[in-house]
């Protein structure tokens, strides 16, 4: 879900981040946000609505919104699109209003 090739911009490869998404250990890039690691790692859900729990992802990817709000090493409703990948972040889904329990 990566570019690598594109006929005029070019791409330096970035130094590997490793980080826990889900549970899972998974990797991104310097210079990602967590959601776009996660779009290239080609999770596309990174929450649920509120009231009919349906799946969000990208929308508008400026911070405006509440699409990507997800709980980051333990704190709710981080806006994920903005917020820049770190080493051994703790990434998790949000349901609800981002109460953790």
């Amino acid at each position: 879900m990566r570019i690598e090739k594109h006929p005029i911009l070019k791409f330096e490869k970035k130094e590997e981040i490793f980080f826990t998404f889900e549970g899972e250990r998974v990797q991104g890039y310097q210079g990602d946000t967590i959601a776009s690691a996660l779009h290239a790692l080609g999770i596309k859900t990174l929450s649920f609505s509120i009231k009919r729990h349906r799946p969000r992802g990208f929308y508008c990817a400026i911070g405006n919104c509440a699409s990507c709000n997800m709980i980051v090493n333990g704190t709710p409703n981080v806006r994920t699109c903005i917020t820049m990948l770190e080493k051994d972040m703790v990434v998790e889904r949000q349901q609800d209003k981002g109460v953790v329990r």
